[in-house]
Formats: C-alpha cells, sequence, structure tokens
C-alpha cells in the first residue's frame, strides 16, 4: 500500500471506531433526554459504562493481533451502535456501550500501531495527522447526523441505527485492508521506568480533563440554549476542529517535538474547557468546542507518538489504559457532583486545573533528549 492509502485506511478506522463507536453518544445524548429515556445524570453512568469498556479494551489489546482486533473493533462497533436502537433499557444500554467501548480501545491501540508501523519510517508528520484527523471526522459525521434529525423531531433511536449502518459500512470496507506486516514487531521494552510511568500518568490526566466537555457538552449547550439549531451545532463544531487540528499542527510537531506540542494541547484544553465559565451563551460553549475539539487529536496524537518513542509500541497499550481510566473518572465525578447538588460547571472548573497540573508536570518532567527523539521517530 502507498503511505498515503495507510492514511487513508487509518482515517477511515478512526472515525469508524472513535467517532461512531466512542462519540456518537455525545450529540444523541440530548436526543435521549428530549425523549425522556435518559437523565444528565443517568447519561453520565452510561458514557463511564463505555469508558470501561475502553480500559478492558486497552488492557486486552496486547493479546491481539492487529489484523484481527482492527477487523474485530469495525464489526463491534457497527454492532453494538446498530442495538442501541432496537432496545428500550437502561442495563442494555449500559451493556451496548461497553461492549463498543472495548471495540473502540482495540481500534485506536491496533489502528495507531498498524499505521505508525508504515509511515513512522517516513518523517512525514502530516500522514500522522491524516490517520488521527479521522476521530474529529466521524465525530462531525455523527453530529451532522443528530442535527438533522433534530430538525425534524426524529426520536434517539433512529439516530443509533443510522450511525450503525454507517459504521457497518465502513467496516464491510475495511476489514480487506488491514492484513498482517511482516515487518510488525514488538517492543523489547518490558519495564516502566519513572519517565513512562509520569508520561502515561498525565495521559491519564489528559483523559478526565477532556472527557466531561467532550460528554457533556451538547447536553450543557442544551442547558443553556432552547434552539436545536444552536446546541446541535456544538459537536459537529467539536469534531471538524478535531479533524482540522491534526492535519494543521504537522509544522508545529517538526519544530517543538510531540511533547512540546502535548504540553501546549493541555494549557489550550484547560482553556477551552473553562470557555463555558467565563463567556455566557453560545460564546462559551462555540469557544470550548472550538477550543477543546482542536486539542483533543492532537494531544492523542502526540501523546501516542511520545510514547511510541520512549518505550516503543508496548507503552501505547498502559497509556490507553490511563486515559480509558481518567474517562472512566470523569463522567462518574460528574454524575456524582451532580447527585451531591453541585452543577456542571464545577466539574468544568476541576477538569480545568487538572490539566495545568498535568501540562507542569510534562514540563518539568521533560529530558532535553525527547523533542529531538520524539521529532526523529514521527
Amino acid at each position: 500500500m502507498s503511505p498515503l492509502a495507510v492514511a487513508l485506511a487509518g482515517l477511515a478506522a478512526l472515525a469508524s471506531g472513535m467517532g461512531i463507536g466512542r462519540f456518537a453518544f455525545t450529540p444523541i445524548l440530548p436526543m435521549m433526554q428530549a425523549d425522556g429515556a435518559l437523565t444528565l445524570e443517568a447519561g453520565g453512568w452510561l458514557a463511564a459504562a463505555n469508558y470501561a469498556g475502553y480500559l478492558a479494551g486497552a488492557l486486552t489489546a496486547a493479546f491481539l493481533s492487529s489484523a484481527t482486533a482492527i477487523r474485530a473493533g469495525l464489526f463491534g462497533v457497527a454492532l453494538f451502535t446498530l442495538l442501541m436502537g432496537f432496545v428500550d433499557s437502561l442495563l442494555v444500554w449500559t451493556l451496548l456501550r461497553g461492549f463498543a467501548g472495548v471495540a473502540s480501545a482495540w481500534l485506536l491501540v491496533h489502528v495507531s500501531a498498524w499505521c505508525l508501523e508504515r509511515l513512522a519510517p517516513l518523517g512525514r508528520p502530516a500522514l500522522n495527522g491524516t490517520v488521527y484527523a479521522g476521530v474529529g471526522a466521524g465525530s462531525v459525521v455523527a453530529g451532522l447526523v443528530c442535527l438533522v434529525l433534530l430538525q425534524f423531531e426524529v426520536e434517539a433511536r433512529h439516530a443509533w441505527i443510522a450511525l450503525g449502518l454507517f459504521a457497518l459500512v465502513f467496516g464491510v470496507l475495511l476489514a480487506p485492508v488491514f492484513t498482517a506486516h511482516k515487518a510488525e514487531r514488538r517492543s523489547d521494552r518490558s519495564r516502566l521506568d519513572a519517565h513512562a510511568w509520569r508520561l502515561i500518568a498525565c495521559y491519564g490526566a489528559f483523559g478526565f480533563g477532556y472527557i466531561i466537555p467532550a460528554t457533556f457538552i451538547a447536553a450543557f449547550a442544551r442547558e443553556t440554549l432552547a434552539d436545536p439549531l444552536r446546541y446541535g451545532w456544538a459537536w459537529p463544531m467539536f469534531g471538524l476542529a478535531a479533524a482540522a487540528s491534526t492535519l494543521a499542527v504537522a509544522p508545529l510537531v517538526r519544530r517543538l517535538g510531540d511533547r512540546g506540542v502535548w504540553i501546549a494541547g493541555h494549557v489550550v484544553m484547560a482553556a477551552g474547557v473553562a470557555a463555558p465559565l467565563a463567556f455566557a451563551g453560545m460564546a462559551g460553549i462555540a469557544l470550548s468546542a472550538l477550543a477543546v475539539g482542536a486539542t483533543f487529536m492532537v494531544v492523542t496524537m502526540t501523546g501516542l507518538q511520545a510514547g511510541r518513542a520512549l518505550g516503543g509500541a508496548a507503552l501505547l497499550a498502559p497509556m490507553t489504559a490511563a486515559f480509558a481510566a481518567g474517562q472512566i473518572a470523569g463522567p462518574a465525578f460528574v454524575s456524582l457532583v451532580l447527585a451531591a447538588g453541585g452543577r456542571l460547571e464545577h466539574a468544568l472548573a476541576s477538569a480545568s486545573l487538572l490539566l495545568l497540573l498535568s501540562a507542569f508536570a510534562l514540563l518539568i518532567g521533560g529530558r532535553p533528549r525527547d523533542r529531538s527523539h520524539a521529532t526523529a521517530q514521527s
């Protein structure tokens, strides 16, 4: 396969696995609320179930070959998304979102490994950016589908079915593409040093920090803005910013290295998470969607590339597991705050603070060789 074909295959796989399998719930949540099927507090636990599945997927990813994991992930996302539209039980929804999380984690870990194995020797960060633009592209598709259905006051189950069919088409088209590669090899680094654990912890903080707006921004917009035509744009803006950012950031990666861009991403994301607290109405929501959307896939990309440069492909799974643990804690934290009589704004402030602290930890914990080594591996 040509390098561009590899990058585009990765883009499409992440569009399905992450943009639909993981993040379709965000724009569908306000639709389920409008149907009376789900409260915001129950939505937090449903999201947490998906992230628990994501953690399980990250922990089991190493036991599967890339070709097997990617194919299982593609069809798993399609099946579990489709079934969401055919059941009406919170318990079953929770199980389905958990299984979808497993499939999504397998896709992120193994699509990243499969693509970076083929693209890293080329030294072309723009192609890596193309791969990770898939998450934003899939989020845009999910958001626009929900936006259209909102205009016709369609039930949320139809959104699940429509996006499940999109994912099924992706699976059928992509499954033959992801084959084993004779040059693939595992890293021989079996022990994690203190620096690797710092990266893992900061990547977990990123998971907690971004997931609160990523899960609840559409619902927060619904509480703030009554018009679906206005609040329905929150998630498409988020996804569009995510897709564009990974393509635009290549010059910064060449100049600052993966770690430097990762640190900057945490700072910008922290500002975006706090934006609804500083600016009322659509202004704060739009700033949050754009700032968090523009950085969450940049941080995903540069964090994984920095991890791969330090510990090889073997470090990607524990970083993804830490990320998943942070995501479990985020929605659960929101639900606990709401149950205690707090507001979503309190959770946003906590997430913003944690992102700033993790940026500082990355800054003071760097090694002189990180920048050049990470850039060389990109």
